[in-house]
């Protein structure tokens, strides 16, 4: 089966790609390619879809992915660190062409940066909680330490868990209220009393619009209700499987 490599005019020539479940040698509840070391599937089949993920986007480059940890930390890359020595953060950036940069998720948004006039580019992985903390805002200023500028800077996001897929109690709710009241707009009443179902993309849209960012592309693509396409870490706990896939986004410089 052929990957299932996602794109969008808005990052241009820069090579890039969100990529879904479609096209990899792992089975069973991984099927597909799934790129994640910390899942229970088998690591050969891990690192072989690694190398079709690679080379679907960027062949012959380096890739790179951090050990996230749902922070707000960006990690600023001149170079390929060792597999073991990978960076502990959630957001890479860089301005070497060698290097391509991934963020796994699993209903969490993949954010991919770019400023092709600069030759910078970045990947964020935004959970409910990097978002809240600040990864996009620190994604840009990293870019922008090594030349990028804001106004040029391009952003995608892309598959992740919607609105309608994602029910939360009234808790989550606070921690986003108490941050900014208006953030209450991202929430819609849920199918359980004092549940929300919250709109993660469209959070992580307004973060980026509000650090004046003009040009973003929000994809649209719910991963909890695509089986077929995107692995799920909310879909495989509420079916009470062991493990789950990730998926990775990828973005480089040509």
């Amino acid at each position: 089966m052929t990957i299932d490599r996602i794109t969008t005019p808005l990052l241009g020539a820069v090579p890039h790609g969100f990529l879904g479940r479609r096209g990899g040698v792992s089975a069973g509840i991984h099927g597909g390619l799934n790129v994640g070391f910390g899942s229970d599937d088998d690591a050969d089949a891990v690192a072989e879809n690694r190398r079709r993920a690679r080379d679907a986007v960027r062949p012959g480059s380096r890739l790179v992915t951090c050990y996230q940890i749902h922070s707000a930390e960006a990690v600023t890359l001149l170079s390929a660190p060792e597999e073991e020595a990978r960076p502990h953060g959630d957001a890479l950036v860089t301005n070497r062409p060698g290097l391509l940069l991934g963020i796994l998720t699993a209903d969490c948004a993949p954010v991919l940066f770019a400023d092709a006039a600069a030759g910078v580019v970045g990947a964020a992985h935004a959970g409910w909680k990097g978002a809240l903390g600040g990864i996009t805002d620190a994604t840009l200023l990293a870019m922008e330490a090594l030349g990028a500028r804001r106004d040029r800077i391009a952003v995608a996001i892309g598959p992740c868990i919607a609105r309608v897929s994602y029910e939360v109690d009234s808790a989550f709710l606070r921690r986003f209220a108490e941050q900014a009241p208006e953030n209450e707009r991202f929430f819609a009443d849920g199918i359980r009393p004092d549940h929300y179902q919250f709109d993660l993309e469209a959070y992580v849209a307004h973060r980026l619009a509000a650090a004046g960012v003009a040009r973003v592309a929000a994809l649209g693509e719910d991963t909890y209700a695509q089986e077929d396409r995107f692995f799920s870490f909310r879909r495989a706990t509420h079916r009470g499987e062991p493990s789950y896939g990730r998926q990775i986004s990828l973005i480089g410089l040509a």
